[in-house]
Order: structure tokens, then C-alpha cells, then sequence
């Protein structure tokens, strides 16, 4: 069972991290966030989720959130804007504290990208998973060490 801690703390303290989307493919958002977690000071647990690889970076990788074996604070979701509501539907089941959407192609490219937005909010609604983005640069804490942003330091 898992301990709650404020509503927050999981985006700005969180103890783990996980890059849904994570890559190695060189210049891309999913490669410099992972990169940005696990080379940088940040001391927490981070985890590489990306259904299509078994590790990243060195570090292993998840097929989705609900298969990391800890319980994972903070979701910096880098995947393409169709796949984000499916992804925050699994982060609500996983019970991820809070997610950052970084990815981008939402209220800015119209109505179908309104959509995507309404459908992730209702993904959320009565859950206590909460919600930073999307089309964010992501979020940062340099008193932790924490950059899950694309981003190259702080």
C-alpha cells in the first residue's frame, strides 16, 4: 500500500520518476529527459518506459507504468498526443502520484487536439493523479536535482 504524501510532492519532490516514452534515439525529447534524470543529481529512483524496448540507456525498460515494480511518483509522458490519454489512463490505474505531459499536438493544433485534452481530463476525473501540462517543458527542481524536462541543464 502506498503512503500519501501532500498532492503536490509527488510533481515537485517526487522519489521516483517515470519517462514514459523514453528513447535513445539521439535529439529527441524522450532520450534528453531520460538523460536529464539519470546522469544529472537527482537522487530518486528513475524507470525508462517504452513498450517497444527492453532497455534504455542502460537502464531497463518498462512495457507501461503499471509494470514498474515500485510505485512511481511523477509520469513525464514524452509519447506522440494520440497515445497521452491511454497512457494518463494507465498512470490513474497505476496510481502515479502525478504525470507532467511534455508532448505537444493538443489545443494548439485545434479541435481534434481539444479533444485529446477533454479526454485526458476525464481519464483524471475522481482520481488522485494530478496533472502538469501538456505541451510543457516539463518540471524541474534544482534544490532535488531533478531536471524531467527536454531541457539540456539547469
Amino acid at each position: 500500500m502506498l503512503t500519501h504524501r501532500s498532492s503536490f510532492q509527488g510533481l515537485f519532490q517526487p522519489r521516483s520518476v517515470a519517462v514514459i516514452g523514453a528513447t535513445d534515439r539521439e535529439g529527441s525529447v524522450g532520450r534528453t529527459v531520460l538523460a536529464n534524470l539519470s546522469s544529472g543529481s537527482y537522487r530518486g529512483k528513475v524507470y525508462a518506459v517504452n513498450p517497444g524496448r527492453t532497455e534504455v540507456l542502460g537502464l531497463p525498460c518498462w512495457k507501461s507504468v503499471g509494470e514498474v515494480p515500485d510505485h512511481v511518483d511523477l509520469a513525464a509522458v514524452v509519447t506522440p498526443a494520440a497515445t497521452v490519454p491511454s497512457v494518463i489512463e494507465e498512470c490513474v490505474r497505476a496510481e502515479v502520484s502525478a504525470a507532467v505531459v511534455i508532448s505537444a499536438g493538443f489545443r494548439e493544433r485545434g479541435t481534434a487536439g481539444t479533444e485529446l485534452e477533454r479526454e485526458i481530463q476525464r481519464k483524471l476525473r475522481g482520481s488522485k493523479t494530478r496533472l502538469l501540462g501538456p505541451n510543457c517543458l516539463g518540471v524541474m527542481n534544482p534544490l532535488a536535482g531533478m531536471n524531467a524536462t527536454f531541457a539540456q541543464e539547469i
